[in-house]
């Protein structure tokens, strides 16, 4: 049987929740209705009824400490009240009731409860009470507080597994942002790069040779409009056209840009998961190559190497102790989250080797 005092995130439960168990009231008022008492005693059941409903209103709208000092004004009451009116035996069963919602541990509920009722068995053995308050105070006050003590338990662990979901959402969301950001780099990077270097082909062979300037510009725009439905794709998630077709752009894209391009490719079957991996790798790869290396020879080397799916991009150009930036952090996070490796030599030209395990056909099936 739970009281009813459930507390969210947001506090404590608003609206019918805290009147319908005032209705455990009625025990407090039934001696004096029953022993048909005088104006004083009924102003002086007056004033604790007041009482109680002060601290009980304003338990529900506090939080810690004042709503345990509440608690403890509500089994003040009772104790003043338990030697004129048996009925004040409720004020133990509210106070009891009410604990387990205020602290936060199931140890410090039970004790607070086992200290409410040794009050009562206290004040009913040292007064000698005998009006009906010594069962109720102990008996009901226990009973209900302890099952109490389950539903605030269980509360505070439904709390807790919605503040662990709302921080999961939280980091899932931030890190489908940097996807989206990675993404997008490698896309761009590339196309963009691309439309770049037709795009000055063009421009120089305006003049001379006009029919070819304009067979560049019509790939320019072929670019454009494959880097839009690659930006769409890369917001989807699903963007990779194959790895094989990525060898085969990144090869136009260098032969473009005026190096010559020695492609190694054994065909190796990957899941679609480490392939769009590969193939934004190489993209970006390929992207650096193109904007930094200042290279005449670019070797592009795929293979599977024991048990592992290798790629290797190899160029002549200047290489260097360049300062690792976005895009091959990305590249790394990219292949480390699938348990692979990423090297980079920057000696004699720049050696850019990718190990990436393959699953078995039974990891694959159950990932």
């Amino acid at each position: 049987m739970s009281f009813g005092f459930q507390k969210q995130e947001a506090g404590w439960v608003p609206g019918w929740v805290p009147y319908i168990w005032l209705a455990y009231l009625v025990f407090f008022l039934w001696d004096p209705i029953r022993n048909h008492a005088a104006l004083r005693d009924w102003m002086f059941t007056g004033a604790g009824l007041v009482g109680f409903l002060t601290f009980y209103f304003t338990y529900f709208r506090a939080g810690r400490p004042w709503n345990v000092l509440c608690v403890g004004g509500i089994v003040l009451l009772g104790v003043v009240y338990a030697p004129f009116n048996g009925g004040a035996a409720c004020f133990f069963i509210y106070a009891s009731t009410m604990l387990p919602f205020a602290v936060e541990t199931e140890i410090t509920a039970v004790l607070g409860i086992a200290l409410i009722v040794s009050a009562a068995v206290l004040e009913g053995w040292l007064l000698r009470i005998s009006n009906g308050f010594i069962f109720p105070a102990t008996f009901l006050s226990t009973f209900i507080g302890a099952g109490n003590v389950f539903f605030a338990q269980r509360n505070r662990h439904i709390r807790k597994l919605r503040m662990a979901n709302a921080e999961i959402e939280h980091l899932a969301k931030v890190a489908e942002r940097e996807r989206i950001a990675r993404d997008l780099h490698d896309v761009l990077g590339h196309t963009l790069s691309l439309i770049t270097l037709k795009s000055e082909l063009a421009g120089k062979l305006m003049d001379r040779d006009p029919a070819q300037a304009k067979v560049e510009i019509r790939d320019v725009e072929q670019t454009a409009r494959q880097a839009l439905a690659d930006v769409r794709q890369a917001i989807r998630g699903y963007r990779s056209k194959g790895l094989e077709a990525e060898i085969k752009q990144a090869r136009t894209t260098l032969e473009t840009a005026g190096l010559h391009v020695d492609v190694r490719s054994s065909r190796v079957e990957l899941p679609a998961t480490h392939e769009s991996v590969l193939a934004l790798v190489l993209r970006e790869a390929v992207t650096n190559v193109v904007r930094h290396a200042q290279a005449s020879r670019c070797l592009l080397r795929l293979e599977r190497v024991d048990g592992d799916c290798y790629l290797e991009v190899h160029d002549d150009g200047r290489g260097g102790d360049q300062v690792e930036g976005s895009g091959l952090r990305g590249m790394r996070e990219r292949v480390e989250a699938l348990g692979g490796t990423v090297r980079r030599d920057t000696h004699n030209g720049t050696r850019l080797g990718i190990s990436l395990p393959i699953p078995s056909d039974r990891e694959t099936v159950q990932a």
